[in-house]
């Protein structure tokens, strides 16, 4: 009797494996004939993916993942796990309950092991992490790029030789900066494929700006080096002179400002610059904000643009002219000076006409934008890298930006990277183009 009730649980564990592999393989032939794509192999599971980030708080990276995991719950094939350095914190952005979470440090390829991780969505930037990962086996590994040259060539430059040499040794990276991809990195030796990051707003869904305010918004970390609140702040003092009644927002975490803080009493802006802190809903600043500051050294796919465009707010940028949301609505000058950023929102203030065309054109240009179609990309991505990198390599080939609009971009970086680090004085595109060049600069 023992016996026969073994065989029945065994016979009866069987019949269930089977009916799971057939569903499972039923959605997964229905996903490969959605997205036109023909493998010849069966799922026996589901394919395991982990994300790998930071964190889920605070910050377009974080957004960007928790979006990401949301997105990908959908799809029933994938078994989802998130990797990340810091655990569960306060004000997170939401992901699902069934999401595998795992905290790790410097236990990544044990957990990846442990998990039996099939593909893993690598969203940090650590050139040794990266390097071990390079050498594994068993395991396909995406290194999603949320940053770009210029973040590590003005932020660290040192982590920017060693990053990118290991990146010439990976075999998939998602990039989100065209004319990185379609143009600089062929030219480096780097295998990449161009994406766009999730959009936060439904476009349809958003009520625009009416622009009646003499608002001005700077948003994001404002103790980041890299985002030069401090210029937009010195350009206020000129703005408030000649804009009655106007006024600053700066939507930040509020620690580590205290340097921002001093320079607004210093100049007895106090009163007309408000730090309201950080906020995960910062669009209920956007109802009747008429201009938004960028004066960020460098960005790669600035959220902050992508959600105030949607509401047609126009925005100002200091040289941010290579990201792929720069252009339409928006307003991009060169001289980085406070009063040449000042004369341009002066200009923008002076005239609801002009201000209205600009928002008028900015939100019309994230009409290009759409989540499901970039979610359909990711799912094509993931399949083919799963199974065959025939497809990886057709989806790689496809530019969105010419050789000529490359150049011209690659030149007025230059003339910039002259203007604000010496050593690169003189620096010739053919220079910029030659990784091993770049790479024997030494910055101190």
């Amino acid at each position: 009797m023992f016996l026969l009730f073994i065989i029945e649980l065994i016979r009866l564990y069987k019949v269930n494996i089977n009916n799971f592999n057939l569903k499972l393989n039923t959605i997964y032939s229905q996903t490969q004939n959605e997205f036109n794509l023909t493998f010849y192999n069966k799922l026996e599971f589901k394919v395991k993916i982990a994300i790998y980030a930071f964190t889920i708080k605070n910050g377009g990276r974080a957004r960007v993942t928790s979006l990401l995991i949301n997105y990908f719950n959908n799809i029933k094939i994938f078994d989802l796990f998130l990797f990340t350095r810091k655990y569960r914190e306060d004000n997170e952005y939401l992901i699902p309950n069934n999401i595998k979470r795992v905290q790790v440090a410097n236990n990544l390829i044990k957990e990846i092991k442990k998990n039996k991780i099939e593909i893993l969505i690598y969203q940090l930037s650590f050139p040794n992490e990266i390097k071990i990962l390079n050498n594994l086996s068993n395991i396909k590994i995406i290194f999603y790029q949320h940053l770009g040259i210029f973040d590590w060539i003005y932020g660290n430059y040192s982590i920017f030789k060693s990053l990118y040499k290991e990146y010439i040794n990976s075999k998939y990276i998602v990039n989100i900066i065209p004319f990185e991809n379609d143009y600089l990195f062929k030219k480096w030796g780097i295998n990449s494929i161009l994406m766009n990051n999730f959009i936060t707003y439904n476009f349809t869904k958003i009520i625009p700006s009416d622009l009646s305010s003499k608002r001005i918004l700077m948003i994001g970390r404002g103790d980041a080096k890299k985002k030069r609140f401090q210029i937009g702040i010195q350009a206020f003092e000129y703005i408030s002179q000649v804009i009655l009644n106007c006024e600053m927002l700066i939507i930040s975490e509020l620690v580590g400002i205290i340097p921002l803080n001093h320079l607004s009493n210093n100049i007895n802006l106090k009163n007309t610059i408000k730090f309201v802190g950080y906020s995960s809903t910062p669009e209920i600043f956007f109802k009747n904000a008429s201009l938004i500051l960028i004066p960020s050294i460098s960005e790669a796919f600035p959220l902050v643009i992508c959600e105030t465009k949607i509401y047609g707010i126009p925005n100002v940028l200091l040289g941010l002219d290579y990201t792929t949301i720069s252009k339409g609505g928006t307003i991009i000058i060169y001289d980085e000076s406070p009063e040449s950023l000042a004369k341009c929102a002066i200009e923008t203030l002076k005239s609801y006409k002009y201000r209205d065309n600009l928002g008028k054109v900015a939100r019309k240009t994230m009409k290009n934008y759409n989540n499901d179609l970039l979610l359909k990309k990711w799912i094509k991505l993931i399949l083919s890298i799963y199974n065959d990198d025939l497809y990886y390599e057709r989806m790689r080939y496809i530019n969105s930006l010419s050789v000529e609009k490359s150049l011209q971009i690659i030149k007025t970086q230059i003339n910039l990277l002259e203007r604000r680090i010496s050593i690169f004085k003189n620096i010739s595109i053919n220079d910029f183009e030659n990784f091993t060049f770049m790479k024997n600069i030494n910055i101190i």
